[in-house]
């Protein structure tokens, strides 16, 4: 033990030694960050602003998006500040708050579209028995118990990876803290136990997979019955953008989590690195904006609200 030592810093990798694609690659991620940041901040403001809006589904939209500022929040301004500054390293306390957060940010989501796709089975599938399912209670109570949930899985997670001192290596084939480069460098017992606990967070993913896939079965079929086109067309306009969302996220979950482990730098890896911490944040408020029309319709009477109170006090 006493010829072994122990890491306390990694260092992360560069997609190139050019300072120039370094900045470029900078200015990239701070676009993302701000368009993202911009995209779902309006769309919280729009929900909490507009009495319209004031219903569960939209509730819940909400909380997805401050979720979504949250998971992009963890790990783009480290990656746009090693950009700028040319820097690579990342502390193991730092390393270990990405981890953490990101897991309890993800788990969260997961569980809110969950709780979403049951919202939407129940408004079109049991009409008249919303009111009476879908209470306020309810929905601070399913909000809770994701918080809740996705607190205790983060820490089983990041508890696990990081109980052992790192001695192998300090070199992060990634350009932020992941799992799959955390085991790669951690110690075999840690690699087991983590191994162990994926497999169970696999199968737990299973299940709320086959809820949602059933959810949404159930969801259209009753929408393909209804005869009124206008009915059908307003009920795949609530659900749609939140499948879309929903496809999203697996996706870029399994790309985050069983894509090949990285042994070195690559173009491969920052465009995958992108796709499944930027991509789906930045993606989901142009989603619900471009296929949700009370949102659209808010944002537009929030607009005018803000653009018409200069003119009357300028008239005055």
């Amino acid at each position: 033990m006493g010829n072994l030592t122990f890491f306390t810093e990694f260092f992360l990798v560069d997609i190139s030694s050019s300072r120039e694609l370094q900045i470029f690659q900078g200015l990239l991620f701070l676009l993302i960050y701000l368009g993202a940041m911009a995209g779902n901040i309006l769309t919280i403001t729009a929900i909490v602003t507009d009495p319209h809006l004031h219903s569960p589904m939209y509730y819940f939209i909400s909380n997805l998006s401050f979720i979504d500022l949250c998971c992009i929040s963890v790990s783009v301004p480290k990656l746009i500040v090693n950009s700028l500054t040319d820097s690579k390293s990342i502390s193991l306390k730092e390393c270990a708050a990405q981890i953490f957060l990101y897991i309890l940010f993800a788990s969260i989501e997961l569980a809110l579209l969950v709780v979403m796709s049951y919202d939407r089975y129940v408004a079109i599938c049991h009409p008249l028995y919303y009111g009476l399912t879908i209470t306020p209670r309810l929905c601070i109570q399913a909000t809770g118990g994701s918080w809740g949930s996705g607190l205790v899985y983060s820490t089983i997670h990041t508890s696990n990876l990081f109980r052992l001192p790192f001695t192998r290596s300090n070199v992060i084939n990634q350009y932020l803290c992941d799992i799959p480069q955390i085991m790669r460098i951690s110690s075999s017992y840690v690699q087991f136990s983590e191994s162990v606990i994926l497999a169970i967070s696999a199968c737990i993913v299973l299940v709320f997979i086959s809820f949602l896939v059933m959810s949404y079965s159930n969801i259209f079929s009753t929408v393909l019955k209804i005869h009124s086109v206008e009915a059908r067309n307003k009920s795949l306009s609530t659900c749609t953008p939140q499948l879309v969302i929903l496809l999203l996220f697996i996706i870029s979950g399994m790309i985050a989590v069983l894509g090949p482990i990285a042994n070195e730098a690559s173009l491969k890896n920052l465009l995958t690195a992108i796709f499944y911490i930027m991509v789906p944040p930045f993606m989901n408020p142009i989603i619900y904006s471009l296929r949700n029309k009370e949102i659209n319709t808010a944002i537009g009477r929030m607009f005018k609200r803000c653009f018409k109170f200069p003119s009357r006090h300028f008239l005055e």
